[in-house]
């Protein structure tokens, strides 16, 4: 999206080129889940998580990792002496499970993958206890089991210095709903923009891009005092506890969107010929303004790639917007009623910036 973010290392263009090619492979497989009875949503594949059905009830699976943020933690443990793997290991579960909550599934079982380069990166016990720790409080905070995992050691892959961080979950659709894929969202719908606390687990090579620049790196002070690292390091949101109230009341849920890569592009994720017209957005976190304004992105840049303080967009019936923003102020989220769904051309509308987003901008399936 933007001649930063290629800078550092992330062109969308490609990887959205790869997961095209590779959900078309995938899709040919689906006959083969009928052979034991089951069945595969093919409506699910290009959404954050695949939903089948096997003996009456409905599941979700999905994979996911945090990217390069477990980087900044080492780097940051580096500069300052502080450790902060826990926090990385909160967002990668958040992040798996943000992306299982939006079919509308809620999580039963989380697995870990941690890979290193060299097993000596176990030998801090420190830093071990601190990155399991803040893995268990993810898995708790969204209600799931943590059933095991993987820790390869793949030396002259991963750096010897570093953790890659992923895992995946399983979920269930409650019993008497059914997934949300999209299929019911409509003009007209509400659009809430439930608030992020900042970067989340999008846009940390493009921070470490920018440490670089800087002659304090991510000592660097923002206005507010903190450090650009330890401002960057802050936890993720997980939205397993606002979807599991959604899902208990009496708000239609047309579609849900986990705003991570693509920024707020996003919004317009679901396969359908729609017009999202968004006439307020929430308050930009400091880490990611001082971002923008470091590398003098503008308004089209900066919210189609970072999050800009939306991390969860939930799409429902007209006038069920503020019933939206009470469940995620129940759950000690902000959240706010940003706009709605019109009919039209498949795009997303930043009105306070003139800013449009064409469908050409966001090619997922």
């Amino acid at each position: 999206m933007t001649d930063a973010y290629e800078a550092a290392g992330v062109d969308y263009d490609v990887l959205d080129a790869g997961k095209r090619l590779a959900l078309s492979q995938a899709a040919a497989t689906s006959k083969l889940l009928l052979e034991h009875g089951g069945r595969a949503f093919d409506a699910s594949r290009g959404e954050p998580a695949f939903v089948f059905s096997f003996e009456n009830s409905t599941f979700a699976f999905v994979l996911e990792c945090l990217g390069t943020k477990s980087v900044i933690a080492r780097r940051y443990e580096e500069e300052t002496g502080e450790q902060r793997y826990g926090d990385v290991a909160y967002d990668t579960v958040a992040a798996i499970v943000n992306d299982l909550c939006c079919v509308g599934a809620l999580p039963l079982v989380v697995n870990a993958y941690f890979s290193t380069g060299s097993s000596k990166w176990y030998a801090d016990e420190k830093r071990l206890a601190s990155l399991v720790e803040g893995w268990r409080r993810g898995c708790e905070d969204a209600g799931a089991t943590w059933g095991g995992g993987e820790s390869p050691t793949l030396s002259g892959l991963v750096s010897e210095d570093d953790i890659e961080l992923a895992g995946s979950a399983v979920g269930y659709v409650p019993e008497g709903r059914a997934p949300i894929l999209g299929d019911e969202l409509a003009a007209g719908d509400d659009i809430v923009l439930v608030s992020s606390s900042g970067l989340h687990a999008n846009g940390a090579s493009l921070v470490r891009s920018i440490a670089d620049s800087l002659p304090t790196g991510l000592r660097t002070t923002l206005p507010s005092g903190r450090t650009l690292g330890d401002a960057t390091l802050d936890a993720s949101v997980s939205y397993v506890r606002l979807v599991r109230a959604l899902l208990s009341s009496d708000v239609t849920v047309t579609y849900l969107s986990h705003i991570t890569g693509h920024g707020i592009r996003k919004v317009m994720r679901a396969a359908k010929s729609l017009t999202y017209v968004l006439e307020t957005l929430p308050e930009v976190p400091e880490v990611l303004s001082f971002m923008v304004d470091t590398i003098e992105m503008d308004a089209r840049d900066a919210y189609g790639t970072l999050n800009m303080g939306a991390g969860l967009a939930v799409f429902c019936r007209s006038g069920q917007g503020p019933a939206v923003v009470d469940s995620a102020a129940s759950v000690g989220l902000s959240a706010l009623v940003a706009g709605h769904v019109e009919e039209g051309s498949r795009s997303v509308v930043l009105r306070p910036f003139d800013v449009t987003y064409g469908a050409d901008e966001l090619s997922l399936r």
